[in-house]
């Protein structure tokens, strides 16, 4: 089993933003039973974000909710939390000040009914070196308000210089079939060394992979991949190739898209040269954790071998988000 801060977790995760980052959210009720599925089926860490909503309505809401009506819970989730940007806004904000505030805020909502395992910025802000950040960090891991540090979306360089200050528990970077970058930047190569676990967010592709839309026009009104690049009318068109190669492979396998998606990380994860690399998927269905959390068994290397070639010939058009 591989282990967050210091605690054994499932090999796949859970990640909470579409529970409250969506124009509506869902009800508290299936929020709820879908989270105690995702436990009940070995899902034990889970992802979630300040940012996932609003200052009045975010994950730390949720969570605090979920772990009053379930306390019995609350010591068996490996908690992470993204914050760090400015108050209600998408935007990097690692001036002490700030990170202050945001650890504080977070703590707050949450009201001691969970502690924080891993704390981490959602992205690096351009005015502020990784070594002041994650100073400021350390004193709140010296003080007991959290338990550990973690990256998100950083450099191979960053993390280098992040780890030399405090050590670092986890580097949540973008992982998928449609979105390979950490394997060819260096990233994957220095959490290895360092023996740093990859939590990999977007697995399943933002759900394309999934098979949630197939055209940009079956994207709900208000949803964030509207604007993505991947996802605009000619990009879509030409990504859908490798969609449906998955399918096809899937299908040969027996299996859902989804699974043949999260077993190439999990056959990736641990092998020589790579980290232990923990997908976090989503889902706000029993129906759809469950599918994700179903036994994935891992590729064979002809299987492996066969993607890398798809990945080869099939190239992904548009920018990441």
């Amino acid at each position: 089993m591989p282990s967050l801060s210091g605690r054994e977790v499932g090999h796949i995760g859970y990640g909470t933003m579409r529970m409250t980052w969506v124009p509506q959210p869902p009800s508290h009720e299936q929020c709820f039973e879908t989270l105690n599925t995702a436990l009940k089926l070995g899902a034990n860490f889970w992802n979630a974000g300040e940012l996932y909503g609003t200052p009045d309505y975010n994950s730390c809401h949720l969570l605090n909710k979920y772990f009053i009506k379930y306390p019995e819970n609350a010591d068996k989730v490996v908690l992470s939390i993204k914050g760090g940007t400015k108050r209600g806004e998408l935007i990097p904000d690692s001036s002490e000040a700030n990170i202050r505030r945001s650890v504080e805020e977070c703590l707050r909502v949450l009201d001691g009914k969970k502690v924080i395992d891993i704390f981490q910025c959602a992205r690096q802000d351009p005015n502020v070196p990784v070594e002041q950040q994650v100073t400021v960090l350390a004193q709140f891991v010296k003080e007991g308000k959290i338990r550990s540090i973690g990256l998100s979306e950083v450099d191979a360089d960053t993390i280098r210089r992040a780890h030399k200050v405090h050590p670092i528990a986890a580097v949540e970077v973008e992982l998928s079939l449609f979105d390979t970058t950490i394997l060819n930047n260096g990233v994957a190569k220095v959490c290895a060394e360092l023996n740093i676990p990859v939590i990999a967010y977007s697995p399943l592709g933002f759900g394309v992979l999934a098979g949630a839309f197939t055209s940009p026009s079956e994207i709900p009104e208000g949803d964030f991949r509207k604007i993505m690049p991947k996802f605009q009318e000619n990009a879509m068109k030409e990504n859908m190739k490798l969609v449906n190669e998955v399918k096809k492979l899937a299908a040969r396998k027996g299996v859902a898209p989804v699974q043949i998606a999260l077993a190439w990380i999990l056959t990736l994860s641990g092998k020589p040269g790579m980290p232990t690399i923990i997908p976090i998927p989503g889902g706000t269905t029993v129906d759809k954790v469950t599918q994700n959390l179903e036994c994935v068994p891992c590729l064979s290397d002809a299987e492996m071998n066969e993607i890398a070639d798809l990945l080869d010939r099939i190239q992904v058009v548009g920018a990441r988000f």
